[in-house]
């Protein structure tokens, strides 16, 4: 085991040069760097990290065949339990899951157990073909899954592997779902993706893109086509605004819009691919969580002079993962804490040109727990932005749910289940991820698509 109190640096590109490219931030360790890191782990008896992983990864199991050189095993252990290994090293936030329970960080920092999962799975990616083989069905049993983002990718892979008939359903042209139209390239390139979907495909699992469910087909046609059960993962796709005056002006994105035009649309690579977006000398980007700090940092990429992230709490009530934020403190993206717009402003073209903001104080904590932003009597100002970003969450589209009328949400929308089952109102229909959590983390929907899918297995078993 090693002495050393802090975690081995992964490797990141200058941010003077990545703001000028959507090439991968960080480069991942090396064999021996992921090696050095591994002997950091105390190969705990109780292994408290094993508890703050959402999808049940043996975390030690997986280092210590790392420790060994041994990394066929090492990915071999992890995708007992995660089939999007590369995926979740990148963006899962181990900082307050996994990580936060190594017994390291009462300390010194904890085990860089992010970044050795992506190390084994980058590994297999570019050292070996991947151990897969098709799992044959063992049964007849048909089991549909509506959307393939992290949560429905899960339950689908978990599913084919309890030897069910899986097929997904995809609203969009490519699989994916948030993982492929609302994380930037930088964050999680396109091509890493591709692998971990097509892994998953070679499991067995049927994709169906273009397929809408709600409109193209119901609910109620996917059970007459004999599918015995169904999981729903489609997200919370629908964007949040401000309603505030101005808001209807040309230059007022979504993120969703934003991201999605950037990201599935290919816009980052203009004029190859002809999807421009308008980006004005100055872009303001409101919100304070990931999707706001992948915006900023895609505003820069685009061509932006100078980005502004507007947040009306202070910097330690930002959701934003701490690694993100810094990335874009160096990137040259300005925070301007306890600040909220009153109203975007325009010309007689009716384009945006400036934002009215007014400051803020913090109050007694609300619902959130954290405190409430308070409005500063007389501190109102402008400030010139003919670009905004507004990314301050999304919420569950309701299509799906008008043409399931049996289908029970609670007051916002979201599909109200059985925590343990992930069981919806109607016996056979389950749901899990942000459609039923508004909007969380990529490895939360994961953990709620494996809840899922046992679930299914259980349901289906008694009938």
């Amino acid at each position: 085991m090693s002495d050393r109190t802090s975690k081995v640096e992964m490797h990141k590109q200058d941010p003077k040069e990545r703001t000028r490219n959507f090439n991968e931030v960080a480069s991942g360790y090396s064999a021996r760097e992921a090696m050095e890191e591994a002997k950091r782990c105390l190969q705990c008896k109780k292994s408290p990290c094993i508890k703050g992983c959402p999808v049940e990864i043996d975390i030690p199991a997986f280092i210590k065949c790392i420790q060994e050189g041994n990394f066929q095993a090492s990915i071999d252990k992890i995708k007992e339990k995660n089939n999007l290994p590369a995926v979740c090293g990148r963006v899962c936030p181990q900082e307050s899951q996994c990580e936060i329970k190594c017994v390291r960080s009462q300390k010194g920092e904890s085990v860089a157990i992010g970044r050795l999962e992506r190390f084994a799975a980058d590994w297999e990616m570019n050292e070996s073909a991947p151990n897969r083989c098709g799992t044959s069905s063992s049964s007849a049993i048909k089991v549909a899954v509506v959307g393939s983002g992290p949560a429905g990718l899960t339950a689908a892979a978990d599913l084919v592997k309890l030897g069910y008939e899986v097929t997904v359903f995809e609203a969009l042209h490519s699989s994916g779902g948030v993982l492929r139209y609302g994380i930037p390239e930088f964050r999680l390139p396109k091509s890493v993706l591709e692998v971990e979907i097509s892994n998953i495909e070679k499991l067995g699992v049927r994709m169906h893109p273009n397929v809408l469910i709600g409109k193209t087909f119901t609910i109620d046609d996917l059970i007459k086509e004999g599918f015995s059960a169904i999981f729903i993962g489609i997200g919370a796709g629908l964007p949040h605004f401000l309603n505030i005056p101005g808001e209807n002006l040309d230059g007022v994105y979504s993120a969703s819009e934003f991201l999605t035009r950037v990201n599935l649309m290919k816009a980052y690579q203009f004029p190859q691919y002809d999807t421009p977006v308008k980006i004005g000398r100055r872009v303001g980007v409101i919100g304070g969580g990931n999707v706001a700090m992948d915006s900023a940092r895609v505003a820069l990429r685009l061509g932006a002079e100078e980005v502004d992230i507007i947040y009306r709490r202070s910097k330690k009530e930002m959701p934003a993962r701490q690694e993100e934020a810094e990335n874009a403190e160096e990137e040259g993206v300005k925070f301007h804490f306890l600040t909220a717009p009153l109203a975007f402003l325009g010309n007689k073209e009716n384009q945006l040109t400036r934002v009215k903001c007014i400051q803020m104080k913090l109050g007694e904590p609300d619902e959130s727990g954290r405190r409430r932003p308070i409005p500063i009597k007389g501190s109102e100002f402008i400030m010139g932005i003919d670009t905004v970003v507004v990314a301050i969450g999304q919420g569950a589209n309701p299509l799906l749910a008008q043409t399931t009328p049996d289908l029970k949400l609670n007051h916002r929308g979201y599909i109200q289940i059985n925590e343990e089952t992930g069981q919806s109102s109607i016996p056979q229909i389950f749901a899990g991820g942000d459609i039923v959590t508004g909007a969380a983390t990529v490895i939360a929907a994961m953990g709620a698509g494996k809840k899922a899918a046992r679930g299914i297995d259980e349901y289906l078993n008694r009938e």
